[in-house]
């Protein structure tokens, strides 16, 4: 008896009595019954304990130690004095229902996670169509816009839309949506609908299409440009004078400058001094690499500048020499900032940036890549969501 009632404690399950126990290769089938007790009828509300005939149920359940678990449950059925028959109540299965209602909310916690539907199909012993239909109840729907607003664009593949737009708050770290696409005028219907009075900064990468939504329907708030965004244009245009200068070079000389390309894309100050050396070395090549790093070294200075007035100056002073340099390379550079001058500033008033959206739009990578691509946008969308925000007790949760 001891035992039989660890077996229960071990199950969990309110009023059921283990009554058997079988292995069936990977499955655990459980035999079991509900404790005997007075019931109510639901026609007339007499209390009855008379017993009409008996019925088994299978049931399946979460998994335990590794193993499915399936309940054949011997049901009984009560009759009452006014001629109903009905089925003893319980606790753990919803009417209708051929699994214990904890499996449903097992199911919805395991998909928090990047995994696919097939795997946690698999996992709890149900069809993928079951484990699709269990996550479809559940759905996101954003109230408000926070104070901080950071927009990216990823790679989605979804509905016949090659990108999908992510709407994050970089301060709270939450993901507030899922758009199907990054065109103006998904953005503009979608912003319509929310009270912006209250946004404060709206942080993007260097798209006209964002800069547009920001100067129409975010007027009060400041408009910042990612630090990533701005210097990965003058770490593009060095690279690609590097990768030009080397093509001239024989193959050893070729593949020595391509191993070394991490020295030249640091920061001079950061380097030791055998450092230093080498790379003043790989320098005296050409004299066009020696003015395009150095004009690198000079802006990674203006990164730290501690406000957008400092930082104006210098920015200034780059941009003439960049100009100035004859490359055309920097020179389309020095264009971006004069055309970006303004929000890239911002930057160095503002310390929020689209880090949190990045790190986001590659796990969300991930997810793609374990599911082999999603083709419904809305349970791609939900899911993304589910797994930012499922364990976010101020995100509202709609339950079909």
């Amino acid at each position: 008896m001891l035992s039989t009632n660890f077996t229960e404690k071990l199950i969990g399950l309110q009023g059921l009595i283990v009554k058997n126990i079988e292995e069936i290769e990977n499955v655990t089938k459980i035999f079991a019954e509900i404790n005997l007790k007075e019931q109510y009828c639901p026609c007339c509300g007499a209390i009855t304990n008379k017993i009409h005939d008996y019925r088994k149920q299978i049931i399946k359940d979460i998994p335990a130690f590794g193993k499915g678990i399936v309940i054949e449950l011997r049901k009984r059925r009560y009759r009452c004095e006014c001629g109903k028959r009905f089925a003893e109540e319980n606790t753990f299965l919803p009417r209708y229902y051929r699994m214990t209602n904890r499996l449903p909310a097992y199911v919805i916690d395991k998909l928090a996670d990047v995994c696919s539907f097939s795997s946690v199909a698999r996992e709890v012993n149900l069809s993928v169509s079951t484990v699709i239909r269990i996550f479809d109840i559940i759905g996101y729907s954003p109230n408000s816009l926070p104070k901080v607003i950071s927009i990216d664009e990823f790679k989605g593949n979804t509905n016949r839309e090659k990108y999908q737009c992510i709407i994050t708050d970089p301060v709270n770290h939450q993901v507030i949506d899922i758009l199907p696409s990054r065109l103006k005028h998904h953005l503009v219907s979608y912003f319509k609908k929310f009270d912006r009075s209250d946004t404060t900064h709206f942080i993007s990468d260097m798209w006209s299409t964002y800069a547009d939504i920001s100067a129409n329907f975010f007027k009060d708030a400041t408009y910042v440009i990612d630090k990533y965004h701005y210097i990965r244009q003058v770490i593009w245009a060095f690279e690609a004078i590097r990768k030009d200068v080397q093509k001239n070079f024989s193959k050893s000389h070729r593949i020595y400058f391509k191993r070394s390309k991490s020295l030249l894309t640091r920061h001079y100050s950061s380097l030791s001094s055998e450092e230093q050396t080498q790379v003043m070395v790989m320098l005296s090549v050409d004299a066009n690499l020696s003015n395009a790093y150095f004009l690198k070294d000079d802006f990674f200075k203006i990164l730290k500048c501690n406000n957008s007035e400092d930082a104006k100056k210098l920015l200034s002073f780059w941009i003439r020499d960049a100009q100035n340099s004859g490359i055309k390379r920097f020179f389309d550079c020095a264009k971006t900032m004069i055309n970006w001058s303004k929000a890239i500033l911002n930057s160095f008033d503002c310390h929020y940036t689209n880090g949190f959206t990045e790190g986001c739009n590659n796990k969300i990578k991930v997810l793609k890549r374990n599911a082999y691509g999603y083709r419904n946008f809305n349970r791609f969308r939900n899911r993304i969501l589910h797994i930012f925000n499922s364990k976010n007790l101020d995100k509202k949760l709609e339950v079909a």
